[in-house]
């Protein structure tokens, strides 16, 4: 019984096929969305990697008070039962986190230092994350647990130029040949070939990222163990790409370009294959979800955390009815089956962004303003939810009304 994690950091849930993204090509991804059961609505519980990792690791929501110190890791947990657990990583806020020294082993891949397009698909700093997972699983011979985070799509854009020609059409300014990736802010008057020009090449390196996890799907698909294998595909904060006039991380606003990442589930059986939920789902759900895949009792308590497993037959069970979101700040956001709400604060936003979900999925329509009761409502809960995490659970939350539910009639 084996188990791949796999965290692809900078990359929303906009920028896959599975979610209605038709403009980047990503054939081995589709592929493995086909195959996989697809949670239409992740949210991550926060955009700083510290606390996100509280939240995988622990079962520890973002904004629940400090971990207690004999609170046991995801990784320590399968150590105990014979599971060889790695961490790959090419972030050195990932690699720095006290809780890798449960892994039994430590992949720490030196970041890119050239910001450079690469001349060839073997050259670039992705490329080669994926070949040293790939060599890792080849030389394994017992039960494993891999977590994979690359910071790739976040840290340098060198996919070779013709991932990015593909995205170029007559009449587009000369495509941009540079590696560094952007961070800022639009004019309100900004060029719109200013941010076509990031798109193009963000999107020859999603590109770049289909073809290296196809060569690992490839991999799991000849090797014995890969028919053994638990796949989880998912991000760990998005990328914005000019909307809301944000490009890159920029100041951490919470909208959905951030905080609504993939989530793909693939079993070795394909249990569950090409099916979806639209229930909310938040980070501290993989460590519950991945400690029930390898038997494990839940050994302590979590505020928040819900077995995924438990959907594959039954795809509408109720889950939870908010996700709510700690920003770096004092922002917060919350998000319910009907709406998501960020509220403002120094992250630039001048009052609370109210969106109808699912049918704003790119949240171009701020309806705070025809909406107060909402709005007002979704404060009450997202201090509601703080409050119960506080205490220690959030069992016993009110349950929301239907307008938060379901949305206005």
């Amino acid at each position: 019984m084996n188990a791949i994690c796999l965290v692809i950091d900078r990359w929303n849930a906009g920028h896959l096929g599975a979610y209605g993204n038709t403009w980047i090509d990503t054939p081995s991804l589709d592929r493995l969305a086909c195959q996989s059961f697809v949670f239409d609505r992740a949210l991550i519980d926060s955009p700083s990697l510290e606390r996100l990792y509280r939240s995988y690791w622990h079962g520890w929501h973002a904004m629940a008070p400090e971990l207690p110190s004999e609170h046991p890791s995801l990784a320590g947990l399968l150590r105990d039962k014979g599971i060889r657990t790695v961490l790959v990583t090419d972030d050195r806020t990932v690699a720095a986190q006290p809780v890798v020294g449960d892994f039994d082993e430590v992949i720490d891949i030196d970041p890119p230092w050239e910001f450079a397009v690469a001349e060839q698909l073997e050259q670039t700093h992705l490329a080669q994350c994926f070949v040293q997972v790939i060599e890792w699983l080849e030389s394994v011979r017992q039960p494993f647990f891999v977590w994979c985070h690359l910071a790739s799509l976040g840290t340098l854009w060198d996919a070779p130029m013709e991932f990015r020609r593909k995205y170029w059409e007559e009449g587009d300014p000369e495509l941009s040949a540079r590696g560094e990736v952007p961070n800022l802010m639009l004019a309100e008057d900004a060029d719109p070939d200013q941010a076509l020009a990031y798109t193009q090449a963000y999107a020859g390196q999603v590109s770049l990222l289909d073809t290296c996890c196809g060569a690992l799907l490839e991999f799991l698909d000849g090797a014995s163990a890969g028919l053994e294998t638990l796949l989880v595909l998912t991000g760990s904060r998005g990328f914005p790409l000019g909307e809301h006039r944000r490009v890159g991380a920029c100041d951490a606003a919470l909208y959905s370009e951030l905080v609504h990442v993939p989530l793909l589930l693939r079993t070795p059986d394909l249990e569950g294959a090409a099916a979806r939920s639209r229930m909310l789902v938040e980070p501290a759900d993989l460590w519950a979800t991945l400690l029930n895949y390898y038997g494990i009792d839940s050994v302590a308590s979590t505020p928040t955390a819900v077995n995924l497993l438990s959907l594959l037959r039954t795809p509408e069970t109720f889950l939870r009815d908010r996700v709510c979101v700690a920003g770096l700040g004092d922002e917060k956001a919350i998000g319910t089956p009907a709406w998501y709400l960020a509220n403002p604060s120094q992250s630039g936003l001048q009052q609370p962004a109210l969106f109808a979900k699912p049918d704003d999925r790119w949240e171009v329509n701020n309806v705070a303003d025809r909406c107060p009761e909402v709005v007002e409502c979704l404060q009450d809960a997202l201090l509601q939810f703080d409050q119960a995490l506080r205490s220690g659970s959030t069992r016993d939350l009110p349950p929301l009304s239907d307008v938060l539910l379901h949305g206005l009639e």
